[in-house]
């Protein structure tokens, strides 16, 4: 494949991923409410094992080193284990366009952490973004919690905080472990310890839910967990990360989008106007210049 098809096709798989992770917290929010949050949060993790091992004995995948073990420890603490069960019960109580909004900062905490992880000093252009990206959050936040934060609120500002350093870590890792193989390593890493609290929370009442439940919590179990990974990892591999990662700025809208389409939430210009500052503080955060340590010379 060409170097200029191969970009290209990494910009596609990139979209696929990010348009995937999107319906994400709708059918999170429509999951829930039949299954509960322990069966949604760690339920998706179990089943999205078995389509892994397949795909691990067809390739004959080799064991990670005791190195990368410890690595994928922290990837899967964060987007197998906080992100999923977190996430969960927040869409018990929130509307998905007020997790959109509050998710939208998940691209500057990965930058964040990468940098640390990378030995690097943020700019105080980074740091004044990503104050500004807070504060909008919060106030938005306090807004619809009447003056307080609500616990699920702090629920996914935690889950954006773990989610990014999961990333960080998984990002490093994907460079010499390859990329889909780092969700999919973390993905069995966590599996066998939920099967017992998945396991103690499952119903008979369950197996009456609507086709909508069902079907939402295989797509949170197959897509959002595996395959979205997939199309997201590849794409950044073939087509740059800098140039793939730059689509994420479109999530948070698609989010409110597809909470309006399939769960009929009305979006209130103080939600569009709140995910539109935080999206620019992200990018300029992103883009802004670092140090290594030790150094005054500064990088893009």
């Amino acid at each position: 494949m060409q170097s200029e098809t191969r970009e290209k096709f990494g910009l596609l798989l990139g979209l696929v991923g990010v348009i995937c992770f999107s319906l994400t917290l709708p059918s999170t929010s429509i999951a829930v409410e039949y299954f509960g949050t322990m069966v949604v949060g760690l339920g998706r993790t179990v089943v999205a094992a078995i389509l892994v091992a397949g795909v691990f004995i067809v390739r004959k995948e080799k064991l990670p080193s005791l190195r990368q073990f410890k690595s994928l420890l922290i990837v899967a603490f964060g987007a197998v284990l906080g992100f999923p069960l977190l996430t969960s019960s927040a869409m018990e109580s929130l509307p998905v366009s007020h997790g959109a909004v509050e998710l939208a900062l998940l691209p500057l905490a990965t930058a964040g952490f990468a940098m640390f992880r990378a030995g690097e000093v943020p700019s105080l252009k980074f740091w004044i973004s990503s104050i500004i990206g807070s504060l909008a959050v919060i106030v938005y936040a306090l807004h619809l919690g009447l003056g307080q934060l609500q616990f699920a609120d702090l629920a996914l500002l935690a889950a954006v905080i773990i989610l990014g350093l999961s990333y960080a870590e998984g990002g490093k890792l994907a460079k010499e472990l390859g990329s889909w193989q780092v969700i999919a390593w973390a993905i069995m890493i966590g599996a066998p310890f939920f099967i017992i609290p998945v396991g103690l929370n499952l119903t008979t009442e369950m197996l009456h839910a609507p086709i909508q439940a069902w079907v939402s919590f295989i797509y949170l179990a197959v897509v959002s967990q595996f395959l979205a990974y997939v199309a997201w990892y590849s794409g950044m591999a073939m087509g740059g990360i800098a140039r793939v990662s730059q689509i994420q700025y479109l999530q948070p809208f698609l989010m409110i989008l597809f909470a309006t389409v399939f769960l009929d939430e009305s979006i209130t210009f103080f939600t569009s106007v709140i995910a539109v500052i935080v999206v620019f503080s992200v990018i300029l955060g992103k883009n802004a210049t670092v140090s290594k340590k030790g150094s005054l010379t500064e990088k893009n």
